[in-house]
């Protein structure tokens, strides 16, 4: 614990996040995954969009950037394809990561691109009063869905598998210890990686549609998640109204950095080669 807290900038604590948020039980998984796995934080950048979730890397020390609303991932792109020896991740929430920032995330997992995404899931916009997002289940309430809400959410996992991301998980902030192994195995991944962390939002979420308050929203993760291994063996009438945790995809592929810096290199050896003959061809002519 002590060397996680080491990743903290301490003079921003405590957090401003609002009691019974999950957002800060996903900051703290992902400080101690790091500490697990030695990771320099001065090896380290962290990015985030707009949203209650994005101010996790004020809180963080290392190199952040605090981007504008939906770009943390084409931020996290440029900053990878500069420096491809640093651990890049990307900390964004459901509306920032699946609403406006939809098509960046759709084609960095297509890119297969060595970023680490954590997308906290609360299914509200919660910074800015609790609008519906691409992940509100339908028929629950938000303030731009005061009678329901009609569309249908994404499954964000399966999106990120069809879209080509190499590894994929889902946890829950009730569920810590099984989060922090996926964000370990998740930046360990050399490829894009997802893990989804469902977290509560007591203030808007569970206020608007009357779900109690923090802890009557971490007993609802605790007996609709069901882990993905367990999964496996149930009936399918077992798992109605349930959601998987744990590990869901993981399968290796070409990542993007490394392929880009292997084409560079071929371009250059093939002008050196051509300049090569370009000086000889000029001296047998003398």
């Amino acid at each position: 614990m002590s060397d996680s807290l080491n990743y903290f900038r301490q003079n921003r604590l405590p957090h401003i996040w609002c009691p019974g948020c999950g957002h800060g039980t996903v900051t703290g998984a992902l400080t101690r995954a790091l500490a697990k796995l030695g990771i320099d934080k001065n090896n380290v950048a962290v990015v985030s969009g707009i949203g209650c979730s994005s101010r996790a890397p004020g809180y963080l020390d290392f190199d952040t950037l605090h981007t504008a609303h939906g770009r943390a991932l084409a931020f996290a792109t440029g900053i990878k394809l500069s420096r491809p020896d640093l651990k890049v991740i990307v900390m964004t929430g459901d509306g920032d990561c699946t609403a406006i920032g939809g098509n960046h995330f759709i084609h960095a997992a297509r890119r297969n691109i060595d970023i680490t995404t954590i997308v906290m899931n609360n299914s509200i916009y919660g910074m800015t009063s609790g609008q519906y997002s691409p992940m509100t289940p339908t028929g629950l309430l938000g303030t731009t869905a005061p009678y329901g809400n009609i569309e249908r959410p994404f499954d964000l996992t399966k999106l990120a598998i069809a879209s080509g991301a190499t590894y994929v998980g889902r946890s829950t902030s009730y569920h810590v210890q099984l989060l922090g192994e996926l964000i370990e195995k998740a930046l360990l991944n050399k490829g894009f990686s997802v893990v989804e962390a469902v977290v509560g939002c007591p203030t808007y979420f569970g206020r608007k549609n009357k779900l109690g308050g923090a802890v009557e929203m971490f007993e609802w993760q605790k007996d609709h998640a069901v882990n993905a291994k367990a999964a496996a063996v149930m009936a399918p009438e077992k798992l109605e109204g349930k959601f998987l945790i744990g590990e869901l995809y993981n399968q290796a592929a070409p990542e993007f950095t490394a392929e880009y810096a292997a084409l560079v290199d071929g371009v250059r050896r093939k002008y050196d080669n051509f300049q090569g003959g370009v000086r000889e061809c000029a001296q047998n002519s003398d």
